[in-house]
């Protein structure tokens, strides 16, 4: 049975490194959490290890710029490894071929400009869709009004064409402030739905994780039974820990507040035993938020 936690503190002691989510956990995309940047904070300090395990469509230092800009000091953590990163490799490999369409904004075009030294870039061409190959989304054009219906007849030509469609954010919704958006997951579902052949690799698919592991094997050893999975996305979060064997700890007040009773501070524990049982997924452990 999953155990109700009061403080990351509580059961960090067990753990070497965390890998800890962003949306809902750390900020909601506008601000960050004071009492997770905390508890971030006094875990480093005990000497574990932050990576923050995010399914942000962009590159680490897109992401890490981001953090800045809405106040996540660097103290809180070690390393960001994204879905981002993880997609670039595989849209490298030529998975969706060389010539490729960006469904996705503008603040996303760092994808395609900005790799890590152990990659090169140049050989993919980005091209209208009728030139296309493949898609590589990363989104919604303007997430603010669209919904992934906007976008059904550019899948059914996607789809006819025998195009794959590189998803580089699993996500299907998220928290924007007081606001709920659409994904590039919530596109690639819909393209799955439709019959076409969607690649992802953010969580819970397993690139992103092997990623993360190598990345932290640089700086520290820590076994998988030594890392806490962290996160409010239940079939992405939690799911994708569990599935590669992490413990997991889900935090029940980000996208699934509604489902835990009217006290997203005190959740419900026979609501919450409900939700796991519904999911058929059993993390280690739950807080109402990351403090």
């Amino acid at each position: 049975m999953t155990d109700l936690i009061q403080n990351l503190s509580d059961i960090s002691e067990r753990y070497g490194a965390v890998f800890c989510d962003l949306w809902g956990c750390l900020h909601n995309g506008v601000r960050a959490f004071p009492d997770a940047v905390i508890a971030l904070q006094k875990y480093r300090a005990s000497g574990g290890v932050v990576v923050l395990l995010t399914n942000a469509p962009r590159p680490r230092t897109s992401v890490t710029a981001q953090l800045d800009r809405i106040g996540v000091p660097h103290d809180a953590y070690d390393m960001v490894v994204s879905s981002g990163d993880a997609s670039q490799a595989g849209m490298l490999s030529g998975l969706a071929g060389q010539k490729v369409f960006h469904l996705g904004p503008e603040k996303d075009n760092s994808f395609f400009t900005d790799f890590s030294d152990d990659l090169d870039g140049a050989a993919i061409q980005r091209v209208p869709l009728d030139q296309a190959e493949g898609i590589i989304c990363t989104g919604l054009f303007d997430d603010q009004t669209e919904t992934p219906e906007d976008y059904r007849a550019t899948l059914l030509y996607a789809k006819q064409k025998g195009m794959k469609l590189l998803c580089t954010n699993p996500d299907i919704i998220v928290d924007y402030g007081d606001k709920r958006i659409y994904c590039a997951g919530a596109i690639a579902a819909l393209y799955t739905e439709m019959g076409g052949e969607s690649l992802y690799f953010g969580k819970p698919h397993p690139p992103i994780y092997d990623l993360a592991r190598r990345r932290l094997a640089a700086m520290k050893r820590v076994p998988d039974d030594g890392i806490l999975c962290i996160g409010d996305g239940i079939l992405t979060d939690v799911l994708g820990g569990l599935s590669d064997g992490f413990d997991t700890l889900f935090i029940t007040g980000g996208l699934a507040a509604d489902q835990f009773g009217p006290d997203a501070n005190n959740p419900n524990p026979d609501l919450m035993q409900a939700f796991f049982a519904k999911h058929q997924i059993e993390p280690t452990a739950a807080i109402s938020a990351l403090r």
